[in-house]
């Protein structure tokens, strides 16, 4: 789930996308304060919008992409209900942005600038993520960018093919990352060697 808020540019408005993929037939229905974004054919909401959010949740200082915490996921649902909107909102909370291990790394077959790394993120199989980074290297920790991620500029992370093969997930720049006074040369952000793999990374 991707929730968004911009009260100077699209008013008082909370814009909550639920999947990644395109609606083809758009169906609109309206709750009170809630309109659901349907995908015709099925039925299945694959948007909302909560007008006069600041209604029913605290969005002071907020603008752009809004950070997911169960609390406000409870409250997101509460306001869904005093609509008598009924919807089954079933949230991925853990951590988008975590700490990578680069464990191998292969070249690309049809792209001399691209390599096919394995990363490390968690006990599961690693990662395969294709990087174009120049100073990628086997053995570092890096910040991974995992699916479902949304980046400062706004861009959501998916499953992706590069001229081919698959990618499932990003290894983040410092820039990419929106940190203070990041160098805008190209290149991946390399942590420290004591970061522990998996550990949620907070810019």
């Amino acid at each position: 789930m991707i929730v968004s808020y911009n009260k100077p540019h699209v008013g008082d408005t909370l814009l909550v996308q639920l999947t990644t993929e395109p609606v083809v037939q758009v169906e609109l229905e309206r709750h009170e304060d809630v309109v659901f974004v349907k995908e015709g054919a099925t039925g299945e909401v694959k948007a909302f919008n909560l007008f006069n959010a600041s209604a029913y949740m605290n969005l002071d200082g907020v603008s752009g992409n809004v950070e997911l915490s169960e609390e406000f996921v409870d409250t997101l649902k509460a306001a869904l209900t005093k609509c008598g909107a009924t919807l089954d909102l079933d949230v991925d909370l853990t951590p988008k942005f975590i700490v990578g291990h680069v464990l191998e790394i292969a070249d690309h077959p049809d792209a001399d600038k691209l390599h096919i790394c394995q990363v490390q993120v968690d006990e599961e199989a690693p990662l395969q993520i294709v990087c174009g980074a120049p100073n990628v290297a086997q053995g570092q920790k890096v910040v991974v960018a995992k699916i479902g991620a949304v980046m400062p500029s706004g861009t959501v992370i998916v499953e992706s093919k590069l001229r081919g093969v698959e990618s499932y997930g990003m290894m983040c720049s410092a820039r990419e990352l929106a940190i203070p006074n990041a160098p805008q040369v190209r290149g991946i952000l390399v942590l420290d060697d004591n970061a522990e793999v998996g550990a949620p990374f907070h810019a």
